[in-house]
């Protein structure tokens, strides 16, 4: 396999599913901390990590996605994620529920999301990846969130929390 034909993926659990987000965007895995509460937000959002001095929004992958919420474990973890949103830069925390690995797959193995037989609209899909016993879910974490949603989460993270 040479780069020019892979992708390489941080491969993370939620449930019994599998998902990967491009190695490209992830800034750094953190332990979970339980983020410091802003009100007013989506229920999905849990509010400001601090990642070296910085309050980075952070949300729950699983209520963005619809589903049910799941109480934090050792396992569980903050992938630190730096998107391109309309032109700037977001940067974003997402918790899930564990991360599994960091590997590639071969460009020519993604295939293209199945339109139906997911809880998620296939818009926040890139591809999926065949696997012995199942599939790898590969997720566009910017295609989760309207310009609306992204805006919000970056004001959020420049208000004061009042602690």
């Amino acid at each position: 396999m040479t780069a020019a034909n892979e992708l390489q993926v941080v491969e993370f659990g939620m449930g019994g599913d599998v998902f990967a987000v491009p190695v490209a965007i992830v800034r750094e895995i953190l332990d979970y901390a339980p983020p410091s509460p802003v009100p007013n937000g989506p229920a999905y959002f849990l509010g400001l990590t601090d990642v070296r001095g910085q309050g980075v929004a952070t949300l729950d992958l699983r209520r963005r996605l619809g589903f049910p919420p799941a109480e934090a474990s050792l396992a569980t973890r903050i992938l630190i994620l730096d998107l391109a949103q309309q032109g700037s830069a977001l940067t974003l925390g997402v918790v899930v529920d564990r991360v599994l690995s960091v590997t590639s797959f071969e460009t020519n193995a993604i295939e293209t999301p199945p339109e139906i037989g997911v809880a998620w609209s296939s818009d926040y899909l890139l591809g999926v990846v065949r696997r012995e016993g199942g599939f790898v879910l590969l997720v566009d974490i910017a295609a989760i969130f309207t310009g609306t949603e992204a805006a919000s989460l970056a004001l959020s993270a420049l208000a004061p929390t009042g602690t």
